[in-house]
């Protein structure tokens, strides 16, 4: 099974930080390869709600939903894929560190991220995707340090 594994430091609580990436309908504003996502289970996001989006890795979009399968506030947060073309696992790792959060953002993906391009693409793919995450994380380090939660 690849994975993809990337960390970094938000200047940010980590109750400030689980809550934000805990809402799918944020998902969007800082992982770019995320068109868009929403919660399609009722209330707040807890263990089992369920998100759909669509996403767009090396020009080709597909459609998904998860599944938080671990929900543990402000700590640990899972979301795997119940439906679409690529069965992966999403974990998110919270850890206090010096006032802040160390985020680790670890994707595990059954048949390789070149699934949906085929098994020959995953070692481009992987690369890629590990590049997108690491800008992604630190674009959420800067919208959280440049918008405090209110």
């Amino acid at each position: 099974m690849p994975v993809i594994e990337e960390s970094v430091v938000l200047h940010r609580e980590p109750n400030v930080v689980f809550d934000f990436i805990a809402d799918p309908s944020n998902l969007p504003v800082w992982d770019s390869s995320v068109v868009d996502a929403e919660q399609v289970s009722d209330g707040p996001p807890r263990l089992g709600t369920r998100a759909r989006g669509t996403s767009k890795i090396m020009g080709r979009r597909f459609h998904w939903t998860t599944e938080a399968t671990e929900f543990e506030p402000p700590n640990r947060l899972v979301n795997t894929a119940v439906d679409g073309p690529m069965k992966f696992q999403v974990a998110l790792i919270l850890e206090p560190i010096d006032g802040g959060t160390k985020l680790t953002y670890r994707v595990d993906a059954e048949s390789g991220l070149g699934g949906v391009f085929g098994k020959m693409a995953d070692p481009l793919i992987e690369r890629a995707q590990g590049r997108t995450i690491r800008a992604n994380l630190e674009s959420l380090a800067e919208l959280l340090a440049d918008h405090p939660a209110g």
